[in-house]
């Protein structure tokens, strides 16, 4: 509990103490007696989520329901302007058009400065864990190694193609300077930015790798690799999921479901039936 109440007397302080942990247990019984799991995933986002309750996300979902003996409701969303509000919008609040919250929301980076700023949600269960990497044409691009100045000098006269308001786009606009920044070509997203480079249109991508392999499914020409330069701080990231804060009971049983569909090869399962690589988080 958020204060300090050594104090009070203890009788006044189990009090409270005593309610807060029967709200979280009615959390859990609640769902069970309606017997369904809200589950929100990004839709417009492959191969993750996509609408109609389709992508890896959403397969997911369903098995962590079925797995608490629950029916999965799949409730699609549209990102807003970044996870603060989309945490607000599908877990503690919900959307100011009406759409109501759900009882988790997935694809949600397990970060402690994510979960500081949110202190509404509590994010939890790692189920991934997703890189940047670069989408090459092998023709025009060489293999990077070494540091960024020297792997990255070569789009100083290449373009490469990042997503809008990115990691990779802050990246590559402020590495070596901003000697790329004439090269760095933005697009709405991932997928049409792998389109500009089967088409020729740019010389390379990067992007997170599951984004990545799921846009370039089937075109063997280019090559996809995960390049290691010390001035790229963030190599990896974990994603997991989040309830509301208070909702201790339901994350301790949708994070022993995903332990166990982790443990039987499920998750590993799903990514393999989309095409995309597991890294487990």
């Amino acid at each position: 509990m958020k204060t300090d109440r050594r104090l009070w007397l203890k009788a006044l302080a189990a009090l409270p103490l005593a309610a807060a942990v029967t709200a979280r247990a009615d959390g859990l019984e609640t769902i069970r007696q309606r017997g369904r799991l809200r589950i929100a995933i990004y839709n417009d986002f492959p191969p993750y989520g996509q609408a109609g309750g389709k992508g890896i996300d959403a397969d997911i979902a369903r098995a962590i329901a079925e797995k608490l003996g629950l029916a999965p409701e799949i409730v699609g969303f549209n990102a807003d302007e970044d996870m603060n509000d989309d945490l607000r919008n599908m877990v503690w609040k919900g959307h100011y058009l009406g759409t109501q919250p759900a009882d988790v929301m997935m694809h949600v980076p397990v970060d402690e400065h994510l979960a500081k700023a949110n202190d509404k949600v509590r994010i939890f269960g790692a189920y991934h864990r997703e890189t940047l990497a670069l989408a090459r044409d092998p023709a025009r691009i060489q293999a990077l190694s070494g540091s960024a100045a020297m792997a990255l000098e070569v789009f100083t006269r290449e373009k490469i193609g990042v997503e809008t308001a990115s990691l990779a786009d802050s990246f590559l606009l402020s590495v070596l300077n901003g000697r790329l920044r004439e090269n760095v070509v933005h697009f709405s997203n991932v997928g049409e930015a792998a389109k500009a480079l089967a088409a020729g249109q740019v010389a390379a991508v990067l992007a997170p790798r599951g984004e990545l392999e799921g846009a370039l499914k089937g075109n063997s020409r280019l090559v996809l690799e995960t390049p290691k330069m010390a001035e790229l701080k963030i190599e990896g990231w974990p994603l997991g999921m989040a309830v509301k804060a208070e909702e201790q009971a339901l994350a301790e049983a949708v994070g022993g479901a995903l332990a166990e569909l982790k443990r039987n090869g499920t998750v590993a399962a799903i990514f393999k039936r989309h095409g995309i690589s597991h890294l487990p988080a």
